[in-house]
């Protein structure tokens, strides 16, 4: 049986009391000192032990604290009472363990007297009732936001997505409430509106889930980032094209409508360096590295330091094994823009696979949709392994009656990349996973359409990371 003293007066302490009284547990006894005694309902005489005297008095709490007690909790109203009591405890016992409720903003060197600030659990509580707050467990855990209650909006990315396609690295669904009642989460359970999420993870990931949780169309390139960022490697671009692309991704970044910043590396043609400048603006910014060491590093640090979303670069820097390498694995949505009008595009093809990682991108492929006026084009090669197929439409259909953006499901007996390699214009939108890091030569037998991405390369393209 463990020994808990517990000193308090006024409301709260009686609320606490009363509190205590309703837990049932058998384990622990506690010993209650009160200025002025009250009589509270229910209380056990085996489990809960008044006594009526002044705590600051050393003389009356030193006969008490001959008991060996596990931990003192202090609830009282005044400050000066607080304080002379912590002090008489440590007279008589060094190191018990005090936890105190701290109205007045008090500090100890003493490790072992922890302050509970109201006004901070009274802020905290109130913001739980704020919408686009994430709730957050406080008394579970680390209590630093690890735990996590979310509650799914109607417009939601994460409306009628199944819980096995989201990536879920380094978090987890633990458990769905709908309608008030708890429903296990399982490969093949489907999130629905209003659905409450409790997650786990680590907090800084955890706040990454609530943002992609609570987006809704027109918010691209979050949760990515907020800026767009065009890259430049003038020992890999072609330079009597570089004008016409910049100019090109210029375009995407008005209908984006979010910062520009041209990053140009390896600078080595003075003219075409003051062509470029020629686009500086208001919202477009351009930085000139000088430097060619460390290039790879610069590149993550940029991703960093200017919140970049999505990352733009030419066909030529796509096709460098390396360069495909480090864009992958920035996590950050990718830009491919071809040697074609990108403002004459109307259509955003994607090519249904056999797997299910199209689901994973359709809130972000509906976005970028939404937002840049293309028409969404789903081709269904009518092979094997239909099932899985059947569900993505599925899926992108229940979003299209939410998003209210109309989709285009084209079933075809032929490869779909032969039949879009005769189509004039489009952009193509596929996932970012890492078999399309490997070299060109060894898809050359591949029937997987995302591995043989390169036989549509003449086109613009985005690619879209699986992962939040």
């Amino acid at each position: 049986m463990k020994k808990i003293l517990v000193i308090c007066d006024g409301d709260t302490g009686n609320h606490f009391i009363n509190r205590t009284i309703e837990t049932h547990t058998s384990e622990n006894i506690y010993y209650v000192v009160q200025r002025k005694a009250k009589e509270y309902e229910n209380a056990n005489p085996k489990r809960f032990k008044f006594y009526e005297f002044d705590a600051t008095s050393l003389y009356k709490i030193a006969n008490l604290l001959k008991m060996d007690f596990v931990q003192v909790i202090i609830a009282m109203e005044n400050q000066l009472d607080v304080e002379h009591t912590i002090k008489n405890i440590r007279t008589i016992k060094k190191q018990l363990r005090v936890i105190v409720l701290d109205k007045w903003n008090l500090v100890s060197e003493d490790s072992n007297v922890i302050f509970i600030n109201t006004n901070e659990i009274l802020a905290s509580r109130l913001l739980d009732y704020l919408p686009n707050v994430p709730v957050i467990a406080q008394n579970v855990g680390i209590g630093e936001g690890e735990i996590m209650e979310v509650l799914v909006p109607f417009g939601s990315s994460f409306v009628y997505r199944h819980v096995g396609v989201i990536e879920q690295k380094d978090w987890r669904i633990v458990a769905m409430y709908r309608n008030r009642k708890l429903i296990m989460p399982n490969r093949r359970r489907m999130i629905q509106p209003n659905d409450l999420l409790v997650l786990i993870g680590e907090p800084t990931v955890l706040k990454s889930v609530y943002k992609a949780i609570k987006r809704e169309l027109g918010q691209f390139p979050e949760p990515f980032g907020s800026n767009l960022y065009l890259y430049l490697d003038m020992n890999i671009v072609n330079h009597s094209t570089v004008e016409e692309f910049v100019r090109r991704a210029v375009f995407a970044h008005k209908k984006l409508e979010h910062r520009l910043i041209i990053k140009i590396v390896n600078p080595n043609d003075i003219s075409l360096l003051w062509k470029i400048k020629e686009f500086r603006s208001e919202d477009v910014d351009i930085d000139i590295e000088y430097d060619s060491s460390d290039l790879k590093e610069k590149f993550f640090e940029d991703i960093k330091v200017y919140h970049v979303g999505l990352i733009m670069v030419s066909k030529e820097m796509f096709e460098d094994f390396h360069m495909r390498t480090t864009l992958y694995e920035s996590h950050v949505p990718v830009l491919k823009i071809a040697d074609r009008s990108f403002s004459s595009v109307k259509d955003a093809a994607l090519i249904l696979g056999d797997n299910r990682d199209l689901e994973k991108i359709s809130s972000t492929i509906f976005d970028i949709s939404e937002q840049m006026s293309f028409n969404i084009e789903l081709y269904n090669y009518m092979s094997e392994h239909q099932e899985d197929k059947e569900i993505v439409i599925e899926h992108y259909n229940n979003l299209s009656t939410i998003f209210s953006k109309s989709i285009k499901v084209i079933k075809e007996n032929e490869n779909p990349i032969k039949i879009l390699r005769k189509k004039d214009n489009f952009v193509q939108l596929l996932p970012f996973t890492k078999k399309l890091t490997k070299r060109k030569i060894y898809s050359l037998l591949s029937t997987d359409s995302e591995k043989l991405y390169h036989k549509l390369d003449g086109y613009h393209q985005i690619f879209i990371p699986v992962q939040i």
